[in-house]
C-alpha cells in the first residue's frame, strides 16, 4: 500500500477525500502546511497532497527527493508555489485543472453584487433594527462593462453570468479562445473601458503585479477591481492608494499578496500586524474574503476525485495527464 501525507487538512478536506478513498493508497491528514520545518512528515511515504500556501522550495523539493517521495499532487489549479526546476527529472507535479469553475465565478459576481447594493452594510443595519437607506445606493449592472483578465474556464464561465446580467464583456489573455462570450481586446483598451475588472489568471513572473498604480492611472474612477484569483496579481500598496484617492471605487479580494500564514485560520483572538490587510479590511468600500472562492460541495468533491485519479496514474505507471513542468 501507498501512503499519501496530506498537507494543511481541514475538516472540510478530510470528509471529500473520504468520499473517494482508494483501499490502495493510505492517506495521512496533518493540520500543518508543507514547508522545510514540516517536510520531515513526509519521510516515510510514497507521494504528498499540497495547497495554493504551502511553500514547496527548492529545500522543500531537495528534502522530499531525499525521502524517496516521488510525487506532489497539488488540490488545486494553481502551482506558482512549487519550484518546478528543482522538481524536474526528482519529483513529479501533478494539479487540479479544473474542478468546479462555476464556484469561483458564481463567488465573483457574488462579491460585485455585495459591493455595489451594500448588502453588507444593510444586514448589518437591519439586524440593528435601522431601517434607514441612506448611503446604499448602487448602479445598474445592466449595460455596464466588466473587463476579464484571463479568460481560461473560469474566466469564461464568469463572462456567461455576466452576460445573464446583460453587461459588456471585454477579454484578455494571450491566448485567446473562440469559447468566450465576449470581445478580446488589448490589456490598455480593457483598462480603460471597463467598468469592473475580475482577474481570473494564473500568477506567472510575467503577470505579477499586473494591477499596480501604472495600470490603475489607465482605469475609470470609480473602477471596481475583483481578484478571485492569486494575491500577488494585485499590488496593494497601489490599490489601497487607489481605494483612497478615489480612483478605485470598490475591492473584492478573495486572495492577498501575504496571505499564506493567515488566511484558513482562526486569527480572531489575535492582533493582526499585517497593516496593510488591516487597512483593507477597516475600508466600508473593500470586501475580504479567506481564498473561498472554491468552497463549494461539488468543487470539494472535484478536487478530491481528480486528486486522488491523479495519485493512482502515478502508482499506476499511467499517463499523468495532469502534470506540470518547468518551461
Amino acid at each position: 500500500m501507498k501512503t499519501v501525507a496530506f498537507f494543511d487538512a481541514k475538516p472540510y478536506d478530510v470528509a471529500s477525500f473520504k468520499k473517494f478513498a482508494d483501499e490502495d493508497i493510505n492517506v495521512r491528514f496533518f493540520e500543518n502546511k508543507l514547508n522545510s520545518d514540516t517536510v520531515s512528515i513526509a519521510a516515510c511515504c510514497d507521494g504528498v497532497c499540497a495547497f495554493v500556501n504551502d511553500t514547496i522550495d527548492k529545500g522543500v523539493i531537495d528534502a522530499l527527493s531525499n525521502y524517496g517521495v516521488g510525487v506532489i499532487a497539488m488540490r488545486c489549479a494553481g502551482y506558482n508555489n512549487v519550484d518546478l526546476k528543482s522538481a524536474q527529472g526528482r519529483v513529479k507535479v501533478l494539479r487540479v485543472p479544473a474542478y468546479s469553475p462555476y464556484a469561483i465565478a458564481e463567488h465573483t459576481m457574488g462579491m460585485i453584487l455585495t459591493l455595489n447594493r451594500k448588502l453588507h452594510k444593510a444586514y448589518i443595519r437591519t439586524r440593528d433594527h435601522n431601517f434607514s437607506l441612506e448611503g446604499l445606493t448602487g448602479f445598474d449592472l445592466n449595460g455596464k462593462t466588466v473587463g476579464i483578465i484571463g479568460t481560461g474556464k473560469i474566466g469564461r464561465c464568469f463572462a456567461d453570468v455576466c452576460k445573464g446580467f446583460n453587461m459588456n464583456v471585454l477579454g484578455y489573455d494571450p491566448y485567446e479562445n473562440d469559447e468566450f462570450c465576449g470581445e478580446y481586446v488589448t490589456l490598455g483598451e480593457l483598462l480603460i473601458k471597463s467598468d469592473i475588472i475580475s482577474l481570473h489568471c494564473p500568477l506567472t513572473k510575467d503577470n505579477k503585479h499586473i494591477i499596480c498604480g501604472e495600470t490603475l492611472s489607465k482605469m475609470k474612477n470609480g473602477v471596481y477591481i475583483i481578484n478571485t484569483s492569486r494575491g500577488q496579481l494585485v499590488d496593494t500598496s497601489a490599490l489601497i492608494d487607489g481605494i483612497k484617492s478615489g480612483k478605485v471605487g470598490a475591492a473584492g479580494l478573495d486572495v492577498y499578496e501575504e496571505e499564506a500564514s493567515l488566511f484558513f485560520e482562526d486569527k480572531s483572538e489575535e492582533v493582526i500586524r499585517d497593516d496593510k490587510l488591516s487597512t483593507l479590511i477597516s475600508m466600508p468600500n473593500v470586501i475580504v474574503t479567506s481564498h473561498q472562492a472554491f468552497l463549494t460541495r461539488e468543487a470539494l468533491d472535484g478536487i478530491a476525485k481528480t486528486t486522488m485519479e491523479n495519485f493512482k496514474a502515478y502508482f499506476n505507471g499511467e499517463e499523468l495527464k495532469n502534470e506540470v513542468v518547468a518551461n
